[in-house]
């Protein structure tokens, strides 16, 4: 296990200061593992804006001692961690998480503990804090910013029944769902199927493709040979690159949907054109480049951990922001309000409707929590990865060129329904 101290130059540049710190905060990273190529950005957005908030005073004057620690997308890593975090005198305030399949895995002792968990996860089995639902366990302490899996995937797949029609196209457009055999690109499958019925699409046998990279000739032959005229993907850009190449290069006509962490700048950069016209969700409200007011807070904190200012930061590292951010103002709230005991800081999250941390605004979505309803957001924006031309120069001037664009497509605000809670 790779433990990296905040101090460290290490690839994830942690760099919280070396002063007093009093309250614990457990940060699980994937530096090296099968979703790091996305988990990286994640997680020094969420690093450089803890260390933000503690050049600023910290919560309400007392700095957090923050631990972050590279588990390689391993479960029992995770868990060994959490237990360390827990079981000791100084017992963790608050956890930054990460996977889906470490999400689940902890969801239960957290509830059991009383810790506030805001994950990189976004799965909707860990959005019902009651249980209510009866499509999931009941998950009080679950957090995370941005639409669920499902949600995104059903707002897609709404977008795509439209776009169906304004192409003039007739007849039942053809589904299919890609992804690995594991918890995070499977927990919206069942839900976005179901969707997809409703919508008129036919769907199609999901295809299997690995979280890592590879060859993928077979599965985009399987896709094209069944006529799949839209598919989801549910792994990260390193392993979507790979069959975007693939599909590619056996000539099939498929809208490819990236999940959340499907598609971003670096993906589409390594992709080429394969990865022209993919569209996905993305959780923030503004992405590089914008003139958003919250972008000037996010370049301060940005230079944590690059002073000069010149880092281009993709669309994850803005998320990880974000989800902080929510969490030590929700922290703050409770150490007003009776203490930094876990309940506290689960009510911290409840204390507002359409809430975007102080000083982030046009960046961070407005979001909303309930001790009914941890579906934070339920507007999803759909951007389209333009490529047009080389993309082996630096990503920057790639963006400055406009050789690679993220551009807006539409934003779906779903309706909160309760019988999509949970699943």
């Amino acid at each position: 296990m790779l433990r990296l101290s905040l101090a460290s130059a290490a690839a994830l540049a942690l760099s919280l200061p070396a002063l007093a710190a009093e309250i614990p905060i457990g940060h699980l990273a994937d530096q090296s593992g099968a979703t790091s190529d996305v988990g990286v950005p994640y997680a020094q957005g969420v690093a450089d804006a803890l260390a933000y908030v503690n050049r600023k005073g910290g919560i309400k004057g007392e700095k957090m001692n923050v631990e972050s620690v590279d588990y390689g997308y391993q479960v029992p890593r995770a868990v060994a961690l959490y237990k360390k975090w827990t079981g000791g005198r100084d017992k963790v305030a608050a956890i930054q998480g990460w996977g889906t399949a470490d999400t689940e895995a902890l969801s239960a002792f957290v509830t059991k503990d009383e810790i506030p968990y805001v994950s990189g996860s976004y799965a909707a089995q860990v959005s019902d804090p009651t249980g209510a639902s009866g499509k999931a366990k009941a998950a009080p302490y679950n957090f995370f910013y941005g639409p669920s899996y499902s949600d995104a995937l059903r707002a897609m797949l709404m977008w795509a029944a439209d776009d169906w029609k304004a192409k003039g196209k007739t007849g039942k457009p053809k589904y299919v769902h890609m992804g690995g055999n594991h918890p995070y690109p499977n927990s919206p499958k069942e839900a976005g199927e179901a969707m997809a019925k409703d919508l008129g699409f036919e769907v199609l046998p999901a295809i299997v493709f690995a979280l890592a990279p590879g060859d993928y000739t077979a599965q985009c032959l399987t896709a094209k040979n069944a006529g799949a005229n839209y598919a989801y993907l549910g792994n990260t850009g390193g392993s979507n690159i790979s069959l975007l190449k693939s599909c590619k290069s056996v000539g099939t006509d498929i809208q490819f949907m990236g999940n959340v962490w499907g598609m971003d700048e670096n993906a589409a950069k390594a992709a080429g054109e394969a990865a022209n016209g993919v569209v996905f969700p993305v959780r923030t409200a503004a992405v590089s480049g914008s003139t958003a007011p919250g972008m000037a807070m996010a370049a301060e904190i940005s230079k944590v951990s690059d002073p000069a200012g010149t880092a281009y930061r993709p669309v994850h590292y803005y998320t990880g922001i974000c989800a902080a951010l929510y969490m030590t103002e929700a922290l703050a709230w409770a150490k007003d309000n009776g203490g930094l005991a876990g309940p506290n800081v689960r009510k911290g999250f409840y204390q507002k409707k359409d809430w975007v941390p102080a000083g982030m605004e046009g960046v961070c979505v407005p979001s909303t929590w309930s001790p009914t309803d941890h579906r934070g957001m339920m507007e999803v924006h759909i951007y389209r990865a333009k490529v047009s031309g080389a993309t082996d120069g630096a990503l920057p001037d790639l963006i400055k060129a406009g050789t690679i664009k993220l551009e807006p497509v539409k934003t779906v605000t779903l309706p909160r329904k309760s019988e999509w809670q949970g699943w």
